[in-house]
């Protein structure tokens, strides 16, 4: 069968928007685990300080974070629930600890797995990304929290982009 010049020429053109759309999703999967790094990251930190720091420290600390953004803006919404959830984050130190920990530890490890193209990454990461989310929709429906719910959104968009992914690693 030949071609004729003018429908190869639109058939390249096709596969090479087809390659340049797979390129641009694997950047924005590679963007979205880089953010489910450091998050994860951030939760380990976090769950170990609240681990090893005394109460009067966690006090002093977040005060001292939140007190330039006060300043500036005395209604800043993250700053005010900092200080505000002190109190409750304090009080149940241990398990808030040890689920910040758990939470770190597992997406620092599944987003190793997946920037390191292993294969048992994709579903396992796939499973554990949409349990979170769907927790994360259930405590929504329970008490609505603008920041909860643009986490939930980033989340289920990473889970897309993982799914999208896994689908690509598997024709390989």
């Amino acid at each position: 069968m030949n071609l004729e010049p003018e429908t190869r020429s639109l058939a390249h053109d096709d596969a090479i928007k087809r390659c340049a759309r797979k390129r641009l999703l694997h950047r924005i999967f590679e963007i979205g685990i880089l953010v489910k790094g450091v998050d994860g990251a951030a939760e380990l930190m976090g769950g170990l300080l609240l681990m090893l720091l005394s109460p009067a420290s966690i006090k002093g600390l977040i005060a001292s974070l939140v007190k330039g953004e006060l300043k500036e803006d005395p209604t800043d919404l993250v700053a005010n629930l900092l200080v505000h959830n002190t109190a409750t984050v304090i009080h149940s130190r241990a398990s808030a600890s040890a689920f910040l920990i758990l939470h770190g530890v597992t997406k620092l490890g599944l987003v190793a797995g997946l920037a390191a193209n292993k294969l048992w990454s994709y579903p396992t990461a796939l499973a554990v990304f949409a349990s979170f989310t769907i927790y994360q929709i259930y405590q929504l429906a329970n008490q609505y929290s603008l920041f909860l719910a643009t986490i939930t959104v980033l989340d289920v968009m990473v889970v897309v982009l993982i799914l999208i992914e896994y689908r690509q690693v598997r024709r390989i």
